[in-house]
């Protein structure tokens, strides 16, 4: 009974400690729009934003194009595990996870089930919701070197977004992990549209910068073990 009354309170606390570690984002939430032209290339050098990366061409009408930068002191080798294993009830975002995982902590160990990545293998951002496809899937890869992923909104339609990572090794053995977002709101479809932009221009700074930090921290701190 003892036992059973601390796991209780346990778990109470620790939907306690989600809920207010996700508060903790609300005035970035508010604050990105004013601070899009500094948070669409948070991290990023000139040439890493004027430089080109997989799957720029799919969509040409992207009216958010972000690409933000972190470095890592690992080697692009104990990076990509991190990355690889990304996604909803997988490995989670690294992010607020009350909001990006369901309430499920993170992953801090690398999991053995989601290293094989293949081209085609889903990413979940969320479930599936009145028949749209909350999930990125891999277009192309070369581990541990960079990766792209594509979104649909309906498996015959075009791409309306890409996600790209580039992992460049550093001379000193650390790595530039350099990310781009690009979203095409896609206007014609009004709902959709306006789902995609809140979710961008307030949503995605915070969850994005949080996420690299999150894999920064991983990868140079735990062993994956």
């Amino acid at each position: 009974m003892i036992d059973g009354g601390g796991k209780i309170v346990s778990d109470r606390r620790e939907k306690v400690a989600l809920l207010l570690d996700t508060l903790s984002a609300v005035p970035i939430w508010l604050t990105t729009p004013v601070l899009r032209p500094w948070h669409m290339r948070w991290g990023a050098t000139e040439a890493e934003v004027a430089g080109s990366m997989p799957g720029d061409d799919i969509v040409p009408r992207a009216q958010f194009n972000a690409t933000r930068s972190v470095t890592i002191d690992a080697t692009p080798a104990r990076v990509w595990p991190w990355i690889a294993q990304l996604g909803y009830r997988r490995g989670g975002f690294y992010t607020y996870d009350q909001v990006d995982n369901g309430g499920e902590p993170s992953a801090d160990r690398i999991i053995d089930e989601y290293q094989d990545l293949k081209v085609d293998d889903e990413i979940p951002m969320w479930h599936e919701s009145h028949g749209l496809s909350i999930a990125y899937k891999v277009d192309s890869l070369k581990m541990p070197e960079w990766m792209l992923w594509v979104h649909r909104p309906h498996e015959d339609e075009d791409p309306d977004s890409t996600w790209s990572w580039r992992l460049n090794e550093l001379p000193t053995g650390r790595t530039r992990l350099v990310t781009r977002m690009k979203q095409d709101y896609r206007w014609q479809a009004p709902r959709l549209a306006l789902f995609n932009l809140v979710l961008m221009e307030f949503g995605d700074f915070a969850m994005e910068r949080r996420m690299l930090n999150g894999i920064k921290v991983r990868a140079e701190g735990l062993d994956g073990d």
